[in-house]
């Protein structure tokens, strides 16, 4: 295609709020374009890798067995006071009323998807036979956050996949996460990224083992630590004294 017939539009200058070299370098090249604050319009240059992320993303988590469903962003905010967690997100959360008819009803946008995909599973998941599933979904979230920076590195819509395994055992449940790291790292080498997993904390509905993938940055907020003999390494949160690396 000539540039002619595209829409790529490049800047000279950049906002003083473009804090790091890859938000300026994105805005310059015509990847993205601010709406506001935690908010851009990929541009089809930007779109393009976009997609082709999507894709290797997609490729490594069919490999892994996981199945792709999509699940809606828009829900119902009893879903979170269920789990408690509406009052865990507190202003994180994206919530509203709307009116339907003389019906008054509450709703969310998903700043993620444990709730929907547990409710899903709870009536469709009918016995032991049809675990273990793994489901994921590359799908939008929203969260309110309280101070957009970085340009799409830290944003109130982002695309996210998130993948949920369903097991009838922890062997099971084992063997999945192995399958999930290692299908993680061939993401992040297909992408050209240099990577290093750490040990992380699980959070409030993590479980015993939790990894981050973290990619060294200059202008990067989380902290780690990691042992050049045994090669073990974990969030500074979570390091702990006289631990030697665990293969997964």
């Amino acid at each position: 295609m000539r540039w002619s017939q595209t829409f790529i539009p490049t800047m000279k200058e950049v906002p003083a709020d473009a804090e790091v070299p890859s938000h300026r370098l994105m805005l310059r090249a015509g990847l993205i374009r601010q709406l506001m604050a935690g908010s851009y319009t990929y541009m089809p240059l930007g779109y393009r890798v976009v997609r082709k992320v999507t894709e290797i993303v997609r490729e490594e988590m069919d490999r892994a067995g996981a199945v792709e469903l999509f699940m809606p962003a828009l829900q119902p905010i009893d879903l979170f006071e269920r789990t408690g967690r509406k009052d865990a997100f507190g202003n994180v959360l994206f919530s509203f009323q709307a009116k339907r008819g003389d019906r008054k009803l509450h709703f969310a946008l998903g700043p993620t998807h444990e709730e929907v995909i547990t409710d899903l599973v709870a009536h469709e998941i009918k016995t032991y036979k049809q675990l273990p599933i793994t489901l994921y979904q590359i799908q939008t979230k929203f969260r309110n956050e309280e101070r957009p920076r970085f340009g799409v590195l830290r944003t109130s819509e982002f695309l996210m996949k998130d993948a949920y395994s369903f097991s009838t055992s922890l062997e099971q449940l084992d063997e999945i996460y192995q399958r999930m790291y290692r299908a993680y790292c061939r993401i992040f080498a297909r992408c050209g990224l240099t990577y290093l997993p750490v040990e992380a904390e699980s959070g409030p509905i993590g479980g015993d083992a939790s990894h981050e993938f973290m990619a060294p940055a200059g202008n990067g907020e989380d902290t780690i630590v990691r042992c050049a003999g045994c090669g073990y390494a974990a969030n500074l949160e979570r390091a702990e004294t006289g631990r030697t690396s665990t293969a997964v």
